[in-house]
């Protein structure tokens, strides 16, 4: 077999070598290093046979898929600690995810408590220092069953796979699992197990609710000290957390994972609003509004009953059947054929904040990451496919516009074709997949493949965001359309007077407002940039018997300026009102006292410096008109 290495070279193989015999044909310090392999986009084990000819990338400590391989080994490492600890325990699933991996395990009466993690952390340990070699195994539908006899979660995942089923052991454990994994345990060396929650068994609060360990596990000790520092700067940007604190939004029992927008929250999101239509103006958008309730005939149109109806509210409505839109596509498909189109009229783009609804697994809420009725950023863009290479060029502008007046890098994905569940042919799909990926290498942008990944409709790149503490958020989606303009018959007459179909481009830049607005309350740790800040200045009088008639006269000022603006007169002592304005993570303090009021001046102090600045009045407000136009960041994200 014939291996194309990633520096270009060839690489004969024999029947049968792993791909620890490639690192060693390669060199012995790659040997040593290796962990997993790579071939055809597809990772596998280590000493997985290699079975055909095709790309080969040898994975290593180093490499992106190596922190989500070893703390999927991890979770294994820790189920086989529990199950020698609690013998009656029993598991559920174990994966890895962005910030590390958990495991679900129904402990049956036990009621595992925060000290028992260290007791597992030890029997891990124990275990590590075996270094038993974690071996796959191939295995019948019948003979799993057999060997989870005992595990009805087991049984229950088993019974919904097809074909051959894969095992892995270490030592005397085996879990049901596709891998890959480390070659040892040896690997797992330095980790750490966190917290305990609960958990419904695959996110349906009708199941059982098992208890969900989690952990983070890296390659060095200093990887792990890394990974724990931004862990604990996290907690203290959590959303939720800062949401409450300033006022942001709130969830009610009354509706689980409908967020409530306060008066700070509401007018941070309206700022961005207002800015989002301005800059969709100036990049020649339409704007448009779509109901929220529309009929069973359109979802059956668009395919949305059939592929997606588990995730739609429906109701009824004079004895038809009605449901609430989980996305604003169909919508605007009903916008574009209400009249008729010339080429002439071509690129169309149509922009919307569009309400939707997905009903979501209570178990998997979280704030304004995870809800369950969430505005969406959307624009359909309908063009010739003369006419989409240059689109998606705009768009790719037009994105870096946006990301970077929120100090957020990006790095793209293309997700292709799924195995199973799509609509359109083949032929569809793979000339939209190579549209895509030319219109990034024409405009210089690294992405790199998710095999399967793309929507039911059609393939899209993905723009994962990486904010000030290098977590990597799924945002943006570019998603390229030529079957939903085939089932909804849209057309324009092209230039010989004959009807054509256009291409259709589905295109979300911050996602999710809700979600977004979560994103950056942690990037930003509350202290959001001047122009979105709910409350820019608040104006602390020194005594109100002397100084609160020229602090009333700022205050009308600003206002007129258009300025968000605040005046904290209560009695307290000025350094207790000092510090609630920077617990509010104020951007400007101002103190009004006698030489302010004598010079018509005022003393601010900017939020995350301790220094007090005077000048004039005129001075001030030039200074912050500036800064809210400049979109200027408050201070560093980094620095907080």
């Amino acid at each position: 077999m014939l291996l194309k290495l990633l520096d270009g070279s060839n690489l004969e193989v024999e029947n049968n070598n792993n791909g620890h015999d490639v690192a060693e044909k390669i060199s012995t310090s790659l040997a040593k290093a290796a962990i997993a392999y790579k071939l055809n986009g597809k990772l596998f084990d280590l000493y997985q046979p290699i079975k055909e000819d095709g790309d080969f990338e040898l994975i290593t400590s180093k490499s992106k898929e190596a922190f989500e391989i070893l703390n999927h080994s991890t979770s294994h490492l820790m189920a086989e600690a529990v199950l020698s600890l609690f013998k009656d325990a029993k598991l559920g699933i174990g994966p890895s995810i962005d910030d590390g991996f958990y495991y679900d395990i129904d402990f049956g009466d036990y009621v595992l408590k925060e000290e028992d993690l260290v007791k597992i952390e030890n029997k891990m340990k124990e275990f590590s220092k075996k270094n038993e070699y974690i071996v796959r195994k191939e295995i019948s539908k019948d003979e799993a069953l057999e060997l989870f006899k005992n595990n009805h979660y087991k049984q229950e995942l088993i019974n919904e796979l097809e074909g051959t089923i894969s095992t892995y052991t270490q030592g005397e454990f085996t879990d049901l699992c596709m891998g890959p994994h480390v070659p040892s345990t040896g690997f797992i060396k330095h980790f750490k197990l966190e917290t305990i929650a609960g958990a419904y068994w695959r996110g349906d609060s009708k199941n059982k609710q098992l208890t969900r360990i989690y952990g983070v596990s890296c390659f060095t000790k200093e990887e792990l000290e890394h990974l724990e520092h931004i862990k604990e700067e996290a907690k203290k940007r959590d959303h939720r957390k800062l949401g409450k604190e300033l006022g942001l939004f709130m969830i009610s029992e009354y509706g689980p994972g409908f967020p409530f927008f306060l008066p700070n929250g509401l007018t941070l999101r309206k700022e961005i609003e207002n800015w989002w239509y301005k800059i969709h103006r100036e990049h020649g958008y339409k704007l448009i509004s779509t109901p929220v309730i529309l009929s069973k005939e359109l979802w059956l149109t668009s395919g949305h009953w059939d592929h997606y109806q588990e995730n739609m509210y429906t109701t009824k409505v004079d004895d038809r059947d009605f449901a609430i839109k989980p996305m604003n596509c169909p919508g605007s498909l009903i916008v574009y054929n209400s009249e008729l189109h010339s080429y002439k009229d071509l690129p169309l783009r149509l922009g919307e904040l569009g309400l939707v609804h997905r009903h979501e697994a209570s178990g998997a809420l979280n704030g304004l990451f995870r809800v369950r009725c969430f505005t969406q950023d959307d624009a359909h863009i309908y063009c010739t496919r003369d006419q989409l290479q240059s689109e998606i060029e705009n768009l790719l502008r037009l994105y870096d516009e946006i990301y970077s007046t929120f100090g957020l890098d990006y790095s793209i994905v293309l997700s292709t074709k799924p195995e199973k569940d799509y609509i359109g042919d083949d032929a569809i799909w793979e000339l939209s997949e190579k549209i895509l990926h030319d219109a990034c290498v024409a405009t210089n942008k690294e992405l790199t493949i998710n095999p399967g990944d793309g929507a039911f409709y059609g393939p899209k790149l993905d723009f994962k965001l990486k904010d000030c503490m290098g977590r990597i958020w799924q945002c943006g989606t570019i998603q390229l359309d030529m079957n939903l303009p085939e089932r909804f018959d849209c057309t324009y007459i092209n230039k010989d007077g004959e009807k054509e179909r256009p291409v259709m481009l589905h295109r979300a830049i911050l996602g999710s407002f809700e979600r977004f607005i979560g994103i950056i309350t942690e990037h930003f740790g509350g202290a959001f940039p001047l122009w979105i800040s709910p409350n820019q200045v608040n104006i602390l009088p020194v005594n109100n018997n002397f100084h609160l008639d020229y602090a009333n006269e700022i205050k009308a000022l600003f206002e007129k300026e258009g300025f968000r603006v605040t005046l904290d007169d209560s009695e307290e002592k000025l350094g207790y009102r000092m510090r609630n304005s920077i617990i509010k993570k104020t951007p400007y303090t101002l103190v009004i006292g006698d030489k302010e009021k004598e010079n018509r001046t005022v003393t601010y102090r900017k939020f995350g410096d301790e220094k007090q600045i005077t000048v004039t009045l005129e001075e001030f407000i030039e200074k912050i008109r500036k800064e809210i136009e400049n979109k200027d960041f408050l201070i560093d994200p980094k620095s907080l």
